[in-house]
C-alpha cells in the first residue's frame, strides 16, 4: 500500500500546485491589499434559482454533496464521529454522496387562496426515496397562515458543520397549519403526525402519534427573537411510556459586533419524543415474506401447495430521558467567516446507563482571492457511559474552496481537503466494527467534494 499512497500524495501535491497558480491568478485580479469585502454579498445560486422560479412559474430548491474520498486500506472514508448528535464535524467527515431535489408549484384560485404541491425524491449512495411529498393551501383565513397535508421537512435551526438539525419536526405523515399571526407575538405552527412515511414499509407498530407546536420569532430585544417547541409523543408501546419535549431557543443577531450571530438552545424530552420533537426510537419492524411448508414436506408434491406467507417480527425499544444546551455563533466580517459549536447532551435510557456526550469546534473560511477561500475546521469530542471509560475523539480538516463568492455561506462549493482523525482506546473498542478495528487509534483521509444547495 506504500507506493500507492505515495502516488495519492505525489498527485495532491500536484494538484494543490496547480490550485495555488490558479489562486495566484484570481489574486492578481483582486489585489490581496484589497479592501475588506462586504461583510454579506449577494448569493449568485439563489439570485439564479428566484430568476429560474420567476421564468417558469415553478419553485425548486434542494440540496446535494458528492465527490472522490480516500482513505488507507481498511479505513472508512468518513463517518469520524462518537456517536453523538452534534458530535459528527462534516468537513473532510462525509465520505458519501446525497441528493435530494424538490420542485413545487402554487396555483393561483383568485381572491388570494392558493394552493400547492410539493415534492422532494432523494438519492443517498445510490439508495432513492422520498423526502417530501404535501399539498398546501393559503389564503382562506384572509392572512399568512397555510394548511398543508403529507410528508413535508418541518424545519427551524440545525448546526451546518455537525449536520444536525436541532430543532425540527416533519419527515412523516401529518397535517397542520402553519404561520398563523399572534399580533406582534411572532407566528404559531401546528401540526399532528403519525410514524408512518412514504419510505417506511413497515408501517407503524407502534400507533404512534404526534402533535408538535412552534411559537416562533417572538420579539424580545433588538436583533433578538425567542422560539418556544414543544411535543406530545402517544402510542402502544411496550418499552417506555409515550413521551414529551420542550424546547427554547433565542437567536441574536449582531451579537455584539455588526456580522456575529448567536444560537442559544435549551431542550429536553422523555419517553418516546425526541429532543429536536420528533419520534424517538421506536420500536423495529421487520416483515419477511416465506413458504410455510405442510406436513409431509418430503411428500413430492407438497412444494408445490404450500402457502406463501409474511411474517412479522416485532422488536421492543425503550424511551429515554434527554437534556441539551448548546450555543452555536455564526459571523462574516470582511473576508473571515465561520460557525462555532459548543454542546452538552445527556441520555438516559429507561433501561440502561446514562451517556453523556459533549463537543466543542468550529470551521473557518478566509477569502484569499475573488472565487477561492481557505477552509479550516477542529473539533473535539468527549462520550462518558456510566460505568465504562471515557472515548475522546479529536478531528481536524484543512481545504482550499472554490465558489461563486467567498463567503461563509455561499454555495455550490468546490473543495479540496485533508481530514486527520485521533481517538483514544476506549473510542477505539466501542467503534472496533467501524474506524476502531484492529485497536486503530488513527486516520487520514483525502477527498474531493462539491457541495450545493439552491432555494
Amino acid at each position: 500500500m506504500r507506493p500507492k499512497l505515495n502516488r495519492i500524495t505525489a498527485a495532491a501535491v500536484v494538484l494543490l500546485a496547480g490550485l495555488h497558480g490558479l489562486a495566484h491568478a484570481q489574486t492578481a485580479e483582486t489585489p490581496t491589499d484589497a479592501p475588506p469585502e462586504a461583510a454579506v454579498k449577494s448569493d449568485p445560486t439563489k439570485d439564479f434559482v428566484k430568476k429560474v422560479n420567476e421564468a417558469t412559474g415553478l419553485e425548486f430548491w434542494g440540496y446535494g454533496r458528492g465527490g472522490f474520498y480516500s482513505a488507507g486500506n481498511g479505513k472508512p472514508k468518513g463517518g469520524y464521529s462518537l456517536g453523538g448528535d452534534l458530535q459528527k464535524y462534516r468537513l473532510g467527515n462525509e465520505g458519501d454522496n446525497y441528493l435530494e431535489f424538490g420542485i413545487g408549484k402554487r396555483f393561483d384560485l383568485g381572491d388570494g387562496i392558493k394552493w400547492g404541491v410539493f415534492y422532494m425524491p432523494t438519492i443517498y449512495n445510490g439508495k432513492s426515496g422520498t423526502a417530501q411529498a404535501y399539498f398546501s393551501l393559503s389564503g382562506i383565513f384572509g392572512n399568512s397562515a397555510t394548511l398543508w397535508a403529507g410528508q413535508r421537512y418541518h424545519r427551524v435551526q440545525d448546526v451546518h458543520i455537525v449536520d444536525k438539525w436541532v430543532v425540527e419536526d416533519g419527515d412523516n405523515y401529518g397535517a397542520g397549519i402553519d404561520d398563523i399571526p399572534l399580533g406582534g407575538l411572532g407566528r404559531l405552527n401546528v401540526a399532528v403526525h403519525t410514524a408512518d412515511s412514504v419510505d417506511n414499509r413497515s408501517g407503524n407498530p407502534n400507533n404512534a402519534k404526534r402533535i408538535n407546536v412552534q411559537w416562533r420569532d417572538i420579539p424580545t430585544n433588538p436583533d433578538g427573537k425567542l422560539t418556544v417547541t414543544g411535543g406530545l409523543i402517544s402510542g402502544n408501546f411496550a418499552k417506555g411510556k409515550d413521551g414529551g419535549a420542550l424546547g427554547l431557543m433565542h437567536v441574536q443577531k449582531n451579537f455584539l459586533t455588526p456580522g456575529l450571530n448567536n444560537i442559544f438552545i435549551a431542550q429536553a424530552s422523555n419517553g418516546h419524543s425526541s429532543l429536536s420533537g420528533k419520534f424517538y426510537n421506536l420500536d423495529n419492524s421487520t416483515t419477511t415474506t416465506g413458504f410455510l411448508l405442510p406436513a409431509g414436506i418430503g411428500q413430492s408434491d407438497s412444494f408445490f401447495f404450500a402457502p406463501l406467507v409474511e411474517r412479522t417480527v416485532i422488536t421492543p425499544q425503550t424511551g429515554a430521558k434527554q437534556r441539551r444546551i448548546l450555543d452555536s455563533m455564526d459571523f462574516q466580517i470582511g473576508r473571515f467567516g465561520g460557525q462555532t459549536l459548543i454542546g452538552y447532551q445527556t441520555t438516559r435510557p429507561d433501561d440502561g446507563p446514562e451517556t453523556r456526550d459533549f463537543t466543542l469546534g468550529g470551521r473557518v473560511s478566509y477569502g484569499i482571492a475573488k472565487y477561492t477561500k481557505l477552509l479550516a475546521e477542529l473539533g473535539t469530542t468527549r462520550r462518558s457511559i456510566d460505568g465504562q471509560p471515557r472515548q475522546t475523539l479529536n478531528k481536524g480538516t484543512i481545504a482550499v474552496a472554490f465558489s461563486p463568492n467567498t463567503d461563509f455561506w455561499t454555495r455550490p462549493e468546490f473543495r479540496i481537503y485533508a481530514t486527520r482523525a485521533s481517538w483514544n482506546k476506549a473510542a477505539a473498542d466501542a467503534n472496533a466494527g467501524t474506524f476502531g478495528a484492529n485497536g486503530r487509534r488513527s486516520a487520514t483521509v483525502f477527498g474531493i467534494q462539491m457541495e450545493a444547495w439552491w432555494e
